[in-house]
């Protein structure tokens, strides 16, 4: 599946998604700077524990800016559609095209969307079948990278020794507890916020049921046959290896599922 990209025009999108890539910035500069690299060269903290907080601030913008950017799954004019898979199509109500089942029609993008979860303002994309493991490893690793900063925000104030050289910068300096402040604020609402959205999103893919399915209440567990959960993960992650369900620097590939599980509702 060739890359493709999508970009949506929304001042709004632009404007969440600038405050996530503020937030990004300012602990993934502040953050060594104040407390990784002066407690590492006095000696208390390891290179490990700096390399973890850039691998999990790498794969948190990577992912975000992929999710923004990658075709949540819109569907082409006049699909070519197989005569034996006609029964799971049907015709939207809005746009008047031919659409399979289970796909929903995103007023803000103004196109129809395969298997559509719901439509973020904080990555300026919908998320839908074909970026949905990209917003999954955004929630996850923003909730790693939000944890590990209140973690360091936290043991520079009240378990690391204090330092005893001093090589910031005076503003640095001057501001130091307010900086920390500001940055266990953000830290604590990026937990808050994301641990919601991370557990409903991973409680959709258990019961094979989007965020819309789930507000239309048009999906019963009687409506189609349960999948057993490594399923349903590796169909939205496209592999069954669960290792690449955690790299976000690869190309994602559909697994063929029998049209019973996939599309009836």
């Amino acid at each position: 599946m060739g890359l493709r990209i999508h970009f949506v025009v929304d001042p709004q999108g632009w404007f969440c998604m600038g405050l996530i890539i503020f937030v990004w910035l300012f602990n993934t500069l502040f953050v060594p700077k104040v407390i990784l690299f002066p407690h590492h060269e006095e000696g208390h903290i390891s290179v490990a524990a700096i390399l973890c907080y850039y691998v999990f601030a790498l794969f948190c913008i990577v992912s975000l800016l992929r999710a923004s950017t990658a075709d949540p799954g819109k569907l082409l004019e006049s699909p070519k559609i197989p005569i034996t898979e006609r029964e799971f199509w049907e015709l939207c109500n809005k746009c008047n095209m031919m659409r399979p089942k289970r796909s929903h029609h995103c007023s803000r993008c103004g196109h129809c969307v395969r298997k559509m979860d719901h439509h973020c303002p904080w990555i300026n994309n919908c998320v839908g079948e074909d970026n949905h493991w990209l917003f999954l490893q955004l929630c996850f690793y923003t909730e790693l990278l939000s944890s590990y900063t209140l973690l360091l925000d936290f043991c520079h104030c009240y378990y690391f020794e204090p330092l005893k050289k001093v090589n910031w910068d005076i503003f640095v300096f001057k501001h130091e507890l307010a900086l920390i402040r500001i940055s266990a604020f953000m830290g604590i609402i990026m937990v808050v916020g994301i641990s919601g959205l991370f557990y409903t999103q991973l409680s959709g893919i258990f019961n094979d049921t989007t965020s819309i399915e789930k507000l239309a209440n048009c999906c019963d567990d009687i409506s189609r046959p349960r999948k057993p959960w490594q399923q349903t993960f590796s169909e939205v992650f496209g592999t069954h290896w669960k290792i690449l369900w955690f790299i976000p620097f690869r190309q994602r590939q559909p697994l063929r599922v029998p049209y019973h599980f996939a599309n009836h509702v």
